[in-house]
C-alpha cells in the first residue's frame, strides 16, 4: 500500500524535476521515488551513517542512567 505525502520543492528544482521527468518520459512523482530510493540506498550502505543510531542509544542510555539515579 502506498502512503501519500506532500512535499514543497522550490520553484527552480520543481521546474528541473518536471524537465527531467518528461525527457526521461516519466511523472515527477516516479522520478521523486526513484532519486530518494537511490538517497536511502546510499544511506544504507554507509557504514558511518549505519552505526550513529547505536551511537546515539547508547549516549541516552547513559544520560537517562544518570538521571534516573
Amino acid at each position: 500500500m502506498a502512503k501519500q505525502t506532500t512535499v514543497r520543492l522550490p520553484k527552480d528544482l520543481a521546474e528541473a524535476a518536471e524537465a527531467v521527468a518528461r525527457v526521461k518520459g516519466t511523472s515527477v512523482n516516479a522520478l521523486i521515488i526513484e532519486s530518494l530510493s537511490a538517497e536511502v540506498a546510499r544511506v544504507r550502505a554507509d557504514k558511518e551513517f549505519t552505526t550513529r543510531p547505536n551511537r546515539l542509544l547508547k549516549r541516552d542510555k547513559e544520560l537517562l542512567d544518570r538521571l534516573a539515579r
